[in-house]
Protein backbone atom coordinates (compact mmCIF):
# COMPACT_ATOMS: atom_id res chain seq x y z
CA UNK A 1 0.00 0.00 0.00
CA UNK A 2 1.67 3.06 -1.00
CA UNK A 3 1.52 5.83 1.67
CA UNK A 4 2.30 9.29 0.52
CA UNK A 5 2.99 11.96 3.25
CA UNK A 6 3.29 15.91 2.60
CA UNK A 7 3.00 18.46 5.53
CA UNK A 8 0.12 20.93 4.70
CA UNK A 9 2.41 23.29 3.02
CA UNK A 10 3.93 21.01 0.41
CA UNK A 11 0.38 19.95 -0.53
CA UNK A 12 -1.14 20.95 -3.97
CA UNK A 13 -4.65 22.07 -4.37
CA UNK A 14 -7.12 19.85 -5.27
CA UNK A 15 -7.37 21.49 -8.53
CA UNK A 16 -3.91 21.00 -9.40
CA UNK A 17 -3.54 19.36 -12.37
CA UNK A 18 0.34 18.20 -11.24
CA UNK A 19 -1.75 16.31 -8.09
CA UNK A 20 -3.63 14.38 -10.31
CA UNK A 21 -0.45 13.61 -12.57
CA UNK A 22 1.07 12.75 -9.39
CA UNK A 23 -1.37 10.15 -8.23
CA UNK A 24 -1.92 8.71 -11.54
CA UNK A 25 1.81 7.93 -11.99
CA UNK A 26 2.20 6.78 -8.53
CA UNK A 27 -1.07 4.43 -9.14
CA UNK A 28 -1.71 3.84 -12.81
CA UNK A 29 1.70 3.49 -14.65
CA UNK A 30 4.61 1.36 -15.31
CA UNK A 31 6.68 4.03 -13.26
CA UNK A 32 4.49 3.46 -10.38
CA UNK A 33 3.91 0.68 -7.46
CA UNK A 34 6.07 1.98 -5.27
CA UNK A 35 5.61 1.70 -1.02
CA UNK A 36 5.89 4.64 -0.09
CA UNK A 37 6.60 8.12 -1.35
CA UNK A 38 7.19 11.12 1.14
CA UNK A 39 7.12 14.37 0.19
CA UNK A 40 9.80 16.96 2.29
CA UNK A 41 9.85 20.98 3.14
CA UNK A 42 11.51 23.03 5.74
CA UNK A 43 10.72 26.88 5.18
CA UNK A 44 13.82 27.68 7.08
CA UNK A 45 16.51 26.59 5.42
CA UNK A 46 14.70 26.09 1.52
CA UNK A 47 14.21 22.62 1.60
CA UNK A 48 11.99 20.75 -0.58
CA UNK A 49 12.70 16.70 -1.45
CA UNK A 50 11.48 13.66 -2.76
CA UNK A 51 12.06 10.59 -0.99
CA UNK A 52 10.96 7.58 -3.00
CA UNK A 53 10.88 3.76 -1.77
CA UNK A 54 9.81 1.23 -4.85
CA UNK A 55 10.30 -2.22 -2.83
CA UNK A 56 11.33 -3.28 0.43
CA UNK A 57 10.88 -6.67 -0.38
CA UNK A 58 14.69 -7.58 -0.24
CA UNK A 59 15.23 -5.15 2.99
CA UNK A 60 15.77 -1.64 3.66
CA UNK A 61 15.76 0.74 0.63
CA UNK A 62 18.83 1.57 -0.31
CA UNK A 63 19.65 4.59 -3.03
CA UNK A 64 21.44 7.58 -3.22
CA UNK A 65 20.21 11.44 -2.49
CA UNK A 66 20.29 13.60 -5.72
CA UNK A 67 20.71 17.41 -5.48
CA UNK A 68 19.28 18.83 -8.91
CA UNK A 69 17.50 21.79 -9.81
CA UNK A 70 15.44 20.67 -12.91
CA UNK A 71 16.17 24.26 -14.35
CA UNK A 72 14.96 23.05 -17.34
CA UNK A 73 11.50 21.44 -16.82
CA UNK A 74 8.85 23.49 -17.04
CA UNK A 75 7.27 22.16 -13.71
CA UNK A 76 10.34 21.47 -11.62
CA UNK A 77 8.84 19.86 -9.19
CA UNK A 78 6.86 17.64 -10.61
CA UNK A 79 9.89 16.61 -13.18
CA UNK A 80 11.78 15.76 -9.50
CA UNK A 81 9.29 14.03 -8.57
CA UNK A 82 8.76 11.69 -11.65
CA UNK A 83 12.69 11.25 -11.38
CA UNK A 84 12.56 10.08 -7.92
CA UNK A 85 10.37 7.19 -8.82
CA UNK A 86 11.97 5.98 -12.07
CA UNK A 87 15.32 6.39 -9.83
CA UNK A 88 13.84 4.17 -6.86
CA UNK A 89 12.31 1.74 -9.27
CA UNK A 90 15.83 1.65 -10.86
CA UNK A 91 17.74 0.82 -7.58
CA UNK A 92 15.38 -2.05 -6.95
CA UNK A 93 16.52 -4.00 -10.05
CA UNK A 94 19.83 -2.69 -9.66
CA UNK A 95 20.29 -3.58 -5.70
CA UNK A 96 18.32 -7.32 -6.87
CA UNK A 97 20.96 -7.88 -9.83
CA UNK A 98 23.92 -6.99 -7.30
CA UNK A 99 23.00 -9.60 -5.10
CA UNK A 100 21.93 -7.37 -2.03
CA UNK A 101 19.65 -7.63 0.41
CA UNK A 102 18.17 -4.00 0.03
CA UNK A 103 15.34 -2.68 -2.02
CA UNK A 104 14.75 0.09 -4.05
CA UNK A 105 14.60 3.91 -3.18
CA UNK A 106 16.18 7.21 -4.00
CA UNK A 107 15.60 10.45 -2.79
CA UNK A 108 16.20 14.21 -4.87
CA UNK A 109 16.76 17.57 -2.91
CA UNK A 110 15.34 20.08 -5.82
CA UNK A 111 17.34 22.80 -6.45
CA UNK A 112 20.77 24.19 -7.07
CA UNK A 113 23.21 22.65 -5.06
CA UNK A 114 25.61 25.42 -5.35
CA UNK A 115 23.74 27.99 -4.27
CA UNK A 116 21.01 26.13 -2.06
CA UNK A 117 22.94 23.87 -0.18
CA UNK A 118 23.99 24.38 3.82
CA UNK A 119 24.61 22.44 6.92
CA UNK A 120 21.27 23.28 8.27
CA UNK A 121 19.02 22.09 4.94
CA UNK A 122 21.13 18.93 5.19
CA UNK A 123 20.54 18.16 8.78
CA UNK A 124 16.86 19.17 7.61
CA UNK A 125 17.05 16.46 5.36
CA UNK A 126 18.48 14.10 7.24
CA UNK A 127 15.88 14.34 10.13
CA UNK A 128 13.29 13.56 7.53
CA UNK A 129 15.10 10.30 6.17
CA UNK A 130 15.53 9.19 10.11
CA UNK A 131 11.66 9.84 10.64
CA UNK A 132 11.12 6.55 7.99
CA UNK A 133 12.74 4.41 11.22
CA UNK A 134 15.55 2.68 8.38
CA UNK A 135 13.14 1.79 5.82
CA UNK A 136 15.55 4.14 3.79
CA UNK A 137 19.06 4.09 4.09
CA UNK A 138 20.49 6.96 2.38
CA UNK A 139 23.82 7.92 0.23
CA UNK A 140 25.68 10.02 -2.28
CA UNK A 141 24.29 10.81 -6.04
CA UNK A 142 24.58 13.79 -8.43
CA UNK A 143 24.79 16.58 -6.26
CA UNK A 144 25.88 15.76 -3.55
CA UNK A 145 29.43 13.79 -1.83
CA UNK A 146 31.05 12.30 1.17
CA UNK A 147 30.62 15.56 2.99
CA UNK A 148 27.70 15.89 2.58
CA UNK A 149 26.52 12.33 4.02
CA UNK A 150 28.53 13.53 7.20
CA UNK A 151 26.37 15.74 7.81
CA UNK A 152 23.21 13.74 6.52
CA UNK A 153 24.92 11.56 9.47
CA UNK A 154 24.99 14.02 12.36
CA UNK A 155 20.63 13.70 12.33
CA UNK A 156 20.24 9.87 10.59
CA UNK A 157 22.17 6.79 11.36
CA UNK A 158 20.39 5.28 8.36
CA UNK A 159 23.80 6.83 6.19
CA UNK A 160 26.50 5.39 4.24
CA UNK A 161 28.92 6.87 1.75
CA UNK A 162 30.26 8.74 4.73
CA UNK A 163 34.18 9.35 4.70
CA UNK A 164 36.60 7.07 5.98
CA UNK A 165 37.24 9.02 8.89
CA UNK A 166 33.74 9.01 10.19
CA UNK A 167 33.86 5.35 9.81
CA UNK A 168 32.67 5.30 5.99
CA UNK A 169 33.68 4.12 2.84
CA UNK A 170 34.33 7.05 1.11
CA UNK A 171 33.73 8.17 -2.30
CA UNK A 172 31.28 5.40 -3.86
CA UNK A 173 32.16 6.27 -8.06
CA UNK A 174 35.63 4.74 -7.30
CA UNK A 175 33.61 1.29 -7.45
CA UNK A 176 31.18 2.54 -9.37
CA UNK A 177 33.88 2.82 -12.36
CA UNK A 178 35.10 -0.37 -11.72
CA UNK A 179 31.88 -2.01 -12.28
CA UNK A 180 31.54 -0.37 -15.28
CA UNK A 181 34.87 -0.94 -16.93
CA UNK A 182 33.61 -4.58 -16.07
CA UNK A 183 30.33 -4.30 -17.96
CA UNK A 184 32.62 -2.87 -20.76
CA UNK A 185 34.90 -6.19 -20.58
CA UNK A 186 32.27 -8.50 -20.85
CA UNK A 187 30.38 -6.34 -23.83
CA UNK A 188 34.27 -7.02 -25.37
CA UNK A 189 34.15 -10.75 -24.59
CA UNK A 190 30.94 -10.42 -26.15
CA UNK A 191 31.65 -8.51 -29.58
CA UNK A 192 35.24 -9.11 -30.23
CA UNK A 193 35.90 -12.44 -28.72
CA UNK A 194 38.17 -10.98 -25.63
CA UNK A 195 37.64 -9.23 -22.41
CA UNK A 196 40.00 -6.40 -23.09
CA UNK A 197 39.74 -2.88 -24.56
CA UNK A 198 42.75 -2.64 -25.68
CA UNK A 199 43.25 -0.98 -29.24
CA UNK A 200 39.15 -0.14 -29.05
CA UNK A 201 38.05 3.29 -28.88
CA UNK A 202 36.06 4.51 -26.69
CA UNK A 203 33.56 7.78 -26.26
CA UNK A 204 32.71 9.40 -22.43
CA UNK A 205 30.58 11.86 -21.73
CA UNK A 206 30.72 13.06 -18.28
CA UNK A 207 34.36 12.94 -16.78
CA UNK A 208 32.99 14.07 -13.31
CA UNK A 209 32.67 11.74 -10.41
CA UNK A 210 32.64 8.34 -11.78
CA UNK A 211 33.75 8.99 -15.52
CA UNK A 212 37.08 10.47 -14.75
CA UNK A 213 37.97 7.17 -12.84
CA UNK A 214 36.26 5.12 -16.04
CA UNK A 215 38.45 6.96 -17.97
CA UNK A 216 41.61 5.85 -15.91
CA UNK A 217 40.66 1.99 -16.09
CA UNK A 218 39.96 2.49 -19.93
CA UNK A 219 43.67 3.94 -20.26
CA UNK A 220 45.25 1.29 -18.08
CA UNK A 221 43.47 -1.29 -20.40
CA UNK A 222 45.18 0.07 -23.97
CA UNK A 223 41.73 1.78 -25.11
CA UNK A 224 41.69 5.31 -27.17
CA UNK A 225 39.94 7.32 -25.53
CA UNK A 226 37.65 10.38 -26.35
CA UNK A 227 35.69 12.50 -23.92
CA UNK A 228 33.05 15.46 -23.76
CA UNK A 229 31.44 16.91 -20.62
CA UNK A 230 29.47 20.35 -20.16
CA UNK A 231 31.99 21.32 -17.38
CA UNK A 232 35.12 22.37 -19.04
CA UNK A 233 36.95 21.98 -16.03
CA UNK A 234 35.90 18.13 -15.77
CA UNK A 235 37.72 17.87 -19.73
CA UNK A 236 40.69 19.73 -18.17
CA UNK A 237 41.37 18.26 -15.37
CA UNK A 238 41.21 14.87 -17.36
CA UNK A 239 43.46 16.36 -20.17
CA UNK A 240 46.10 17.63 -17.46
CA UNK A 241 46.16 13.78 -15.94
CA UNK A 242 46.47 12.23 -19.00
CA UNK A 243 47.30 14.27 -22.41
CA UNK A 244 46.61 11.75 -24.78
CA UNK A 245 42.99 11.80 -23.99
CA UNK A 246 41.07 13.22 -27.39
CA UNK A 247 38.35 15.99 -26.17
CA UNK A 248 35.65 16.73 -28.78
CA UNK A 249 32.80 19.67 -27.69
CA UNK A 250 30.06 17.87 -27.51
CA UNK A 251 27.80 14.51 -26.94
CA UNK A 252 26.44 15.17 -30.56
CA UNK A 253 30.01 15.20 -31.78
CA UNK A 254 31.14 12.07 -29.61
CA UNK A 255 28.28 9.85 -30.80
CA UNK A 256 29.01 10.78 -34.72
CA UNK A 257 32.55 9.96 -34.45
CA UNK A 258 33.92 7.40 -37.16
CA UNK A 259 35.70 4.12 -35.78
CA UNK A 260 34.14 4.93 -32.41
CA UNK A 261 33.76 1.10 -30.91
CA UNK A 262 31.89 1.76 -27.72
CA UNK A 263 29.67 4.71 -26.06
CA UNK A 264 30.17 4.87 -22.33
CA UNK A 265 26.71 7.74 -21.28
CA UNK A 266 28.10 8.84 -17.70
CA UNK A 267 25.99 11.70 -17.10
CA UNK A 268 22.64 12.32 -16.70
CA UNK A 269 20.15 10.14 -17.91
CA UNK A 270 17.97 10.09 -21.11
CA UNK A 271 21.07 9.96 -23.31
CA UNK A 272 19.99 7.22 -25.53
CA UNK A 273 16.71 8.47 -27.23
CA UNK A 274 15.21 8.69 -30.79
CA UNK A 275 17.73 11.00 -31.97
CA UNK A 276 20.80 10.15 -30.47
CA UNK A 277 20.27 5.93 -31.15
CA UNK A 278 20.16 6.29 -35.05
CA UNK A 279 23.35 8.72 -34.80
CA UNK A 280 25.54 6.26 -33.15
CA UNK A 281 28.58 4.88 -34.67
CA UNK A 282 29.61 2.35 -31.69
CA UNK A 283 29.14 -1.20 -31.90
CA UNK A 284 28.01 -1.17 -27.65
CA UNK A 285 27.30 1.26 -24.94
CA UNK A 286 27.95 1.01 -21.49
CA UNK A 287 27.64 3.68 -19.23
CA UNK A 288 27.52 4.73 -15.61
CA UNK A 289 24.48 7.57 -16.26
CA UNK A 290 21.19 5.82 -14.22
CA UNK A 291 18.15 5.57 -16.82
CA UNK A 292 19.73 5.89 -20.19
CA UNK A 293 16.93 4.84 -22.11
CA UNK A 294 14.41 7.52 -22.87
CA UNK A 295 11.58 5.05 -23.38
CA UNK A 296 11.18 1.70 -23.50
CA UNK A 297 11.11 1.56 -26.82
CA UNK A 298 14.62 2.64 -27.77
CA UNK A 299 16.35 -1.08 -26.55
CA UNK A 300 14.57 -2.40 -29.41
CA UNK A 301 16.11 0.53 -31.82
CA UNK A 302 19.68 -0.86 -30.59
CA UNK A 303 18.94 -3.92 -31.13
CA UNK A 304 17.54 -3.66 -34.25
CA UNK A 305 20.54 -1.50 -35.18
CA UNK A 306 23.26 -4.19 -33.92
CA UNK A 307 23.88 -2.00 -31.23
CA UNK A 308 24.96 -4.41 -27.79
CA UNK A 309 23.41 -2.37 -24.50
CA UNK A 310 24.78 -3.20 -21.42
CA UNK A 311 21.63 -2.38 -19.18
CA UNK A 312 22.92 0.46 -17.15
CA UNK A 313 21.75 -0.72 -13.60
CA UNK A 314 23.64 -3.63 -13.42
CA UNK A 315 26.79 -2.03 -14.76
CA UNK A 316 26.94 0.92 -12.71
CA UNK A 317 25.89 -1.24 -9.39
CA UNK A 318 29.77 -1.17 -8.28
CA UNK A 319 28.91 1.91 -6.22
CA UNK A 320 25.52 0.77 -4.24
CA UNK A 321 28.07 -2.68 -3.49
CA UNK A 322 30.49 -0.52 -2.20
CA UNK A 323 28.19 1.78 0.28
CA UNK A 324 25.86 -1.24 1.51
CA UNK A 325 29.53 -2.81 2.27
CA UNK A 326 29.50 -0.29 4.86
CA UNK A 327 26.68 -0.81 6.81
CA UNK A 328 28.54 -3.85 7.92
CA UNK A 329 32.34 -2.28 8.60
CA UNK A 330 34.16 -1.41 5.23
CA UNK A 331 36.24 -3.49 3.68
CA UNK A 332 37.41 -2.10 0.06
CA UNK A 333 38.66 -5.66 -0.74
CA UNK A 334 35.77 -7.05 -0.15
CA UNK A 335 33.48 -4.57 -1.99
CA UNK A 336 35.86 -4.57 -4.68
CA UNK A 337 35.05 -8.55 -5.20
CA UNK A 338 31.86 -8.24 -5.10
CA UNK A 339 31.60 -5.22 -8.26
CA UNK A 340 34.39 -7.42 -10.13
CA UNK A 341 31.01 -10.03 -10.43
CA UNK A 342 29.53 -7.32 -12.67
CA UNK A 343 31.41 -9.35 -15.95
CA UNK A 344 30.22 -12.26 -15.08
CA UNK A 345 26.42 -10.87 -14.42
CA UNK A 346 26.83 -8.97 -17.48
CA UNK A 347 27.72 -11.94 -19.63
CA UNK A 348 24.95 -13.62 -18.15
CA UNK A 349 22.34 -11.02 -19.49
CA UNK A 350 24.22 -11.42 -23.20
CA UNK A 351 23.30 -15.19 -22.57
CA UNK A 352 19.91 -14.42 -21.62
CA UNK A 353 18.95 -12.07 -23.99
CA UNK A 354 20.14 -14.17 -27.41
CA UNK A 355 18.37 -17.26 -25.85
CA UNK A 356 15.41 -15.90 -25.37
CA UNK A 357 15.17 -13.62 -27.86
CA UNK A 358 14.54 -10.34 -26.49
CA UNK A 359 16.89 -7.12 -25.54
CA UNK A 360 19.33 -7.12 -22.82
CA UNK A 361 17.17 -4.72 -20.83
CA UNK A 362 14.34 -7.31 -21.02
CA UNK A 363 16.82 -10.19 -20.16
CA UNK A 364 17.89 -7.44 -16.68
CA UNK A 365 14.74 -6.99 -15.54
CA UNK A 366 13.53 -10.68 -15.66
CA UNK A 367 15.99 -11.78 -13.74
CA UNK A 368 16.31 -8.71 -11.45
CA UNK A 369 12.27 -9.97 -10.86
CA UNK A 370 12.81 -13.23 -9.88
CA UNK A 371 14.97 -12.21 -7.16
CA UNK A 372 12.55 -9.34 -5.96
CA UNK A 373 9.43 -11.98 -6.30
CA UNK A 374 7.25 -9.87 -8.11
Amino acid sequence: MTDVHASPEASAPADDPSAGGFVRTLFHSDQGGHEQVVLCQDRTTGLKAVIALHSTALGPALGGTRFHAYADASDPEEAALRDALALSRGMSYKNALAGLDHGGGKAVIIGDPETLKTEALLRAYGRFVASLGGRYVTACDVGTYVQDMDVVAEECRWTTGRSPGNGGAGDSSVLTAYGVFQGMRAAAQRLWGAPTLHGRTVGVSGVGKVGHHLVEHLLQDGARVLVTDVRAASVRRVLDAHPEVTAVPDTGTLIRTAGLDLYAPCALGGALNDETVPALTARAVCGAANNQLAHPGVEKDLAERGILYAPDYVVNSGGVIQVADELHGFDFARAKAKAAKIFDTALAIFERAEADGIPPAAAADRLAEQRIGR
